[in-house]
């Protein structure tokens, strides 16, 4: 049986002293028993001396080189001896016993791989944040979604998700994980940088028949975009090729004809974007299908090498539910 002495929080931080000097407090007040770690990305402002200063009993692991969520946390790995590990953004305000129906999660089935809280936004705590919400799911051609968020449209928190589900992904912004699964698993992808690593991890596990929880009974409040800005191209560099590469890696069937189909929506996600007067964003996207053509052969190589298992989609098409249904809400 688990307990808060086998969790290890572990936020990564890169040139996030101000985030650190405003959240760190309250994880390291409200997270008693557990193990409190920030993992630093190489970061050139003075996080470090500040952490060593005021918190002395929060354990700093420093990275050599800035590799993004993915290698940073891989990195991390091999400095944590704890059986239960959270991921957590260093933009994250934790609330009382946010731990304790995570630790009940992780007790109820030996299965239970991954569990994810309620996600709610920090600048307007009635709605759900935008990363995670409720918790993620995907449709047919690999397009994410969540309870409490589809693309743009936010649900305000109502208690409708107060529940705890089964669900397919599990956001980074606030991750557990068992220690040993994430190892079996492989870690995460360092070919993806940042943005959506973790819903191939939660794919990964799915196909090996593995469970992703989410608990409405843990809060916690997510600023967004405090490392990359939502309207960022590289963002959408980043979400729109690594979605496509998790797509080849971890979807059943015809994955060729999901493929092509993605890469059409995409052109026409462009062409939005390029009505809208967003050239950067449109070249962005230009410029991770050329990425996603860079890294095909590899892709396809990690995919003989993964299991792939029907039943993953939630919806058939959250595209057209969403705009040409306009459904907005889970």
């Amino acid at each position: 049986m688990y307990s808060t002495k086998d969790i290890a929080v572990v936020i990564l931080n890169w040139n996030g002293k101000a985030l650190l000097e405003q959240f760190l407090p309250s994880v390291v007040a409200l997270s008693t028993g557990a193990k409190i770690y920030v993992a630093d990305n190489a970061s050139t402002d003075d996080s470090v001396g500040f952490i060593s200063e005021h918190f002395p009993n929060v354990k700093i692991i420093q990275n050599t080189v800035n590799g993004g969520y993915a290698k940073g946390y891989n990195d991390v790995l091999e400095h944590v001896n704890e059986s239960l590990f959270c991921l957590l953004n260093s933009d994250i305000q934790v609330t009382e016993n946010w731990l304790g129906p995570i630790i009940d999660t992780f007790n109820n089935s030996e299965k239970t791989t991954i569990v994810q809280p309620k996600i709610l936004d920090y600048k307007n705590k009635d709605y759900f944040e935008y990363a995670g919400a409720g918790g993620g799911f995907v449709d047919a051609l690999g397009y994410p979604f969540c309870r409490g968020r589809i693309f743009d449209s936010i649900e305000r928190d109502n208690g409708q998700y107060n529940d705890e589900t089964s669900i397919f992904w599990a956001s980074g912004a606030c991750f557990f994980i068992k220690t040993e699964r994430l190892k079996h698993l492989g870690g995460f992808d360092e070919s993806y940088f940042a943005h959506m690593e973790e819903i191939d991890l939660c794919w990964r596990a799915f196909n090996q028949g593995l469970n992703v929880i989410y608990n409405g009974a843990s809060t916690v409040y997510h600023v967004g975009g405090a490392t990359l800005s939502e309207v960022s191209p590289k963002k959408t560099f980043l979400n729109f090729r690594n979605s496509l590469f998790t797509l080849v890696k971890n979807a059943s069937g015809w994955v060729f004809f999901k493929v092509l189909f993605r890469l059409i929506l995409d052109g026409l996600a462009g062409l939005r974007f390029l009505l809208q007067g967003k050239f950067s964003h449109f070249l962005a996207i230009l410029k991770a299908h050329f990425s996603f053509y860079g890294h095909l052969f590899e892709l396809i190589r990690k995919r003989r090498q993964l299991n792939q298992r029907s039943g993953y989609a939630q919806r058939i098409s959250i595209v057209w539910d969403y705009f040409v249904k306009q459904k907005t809400e889970f």
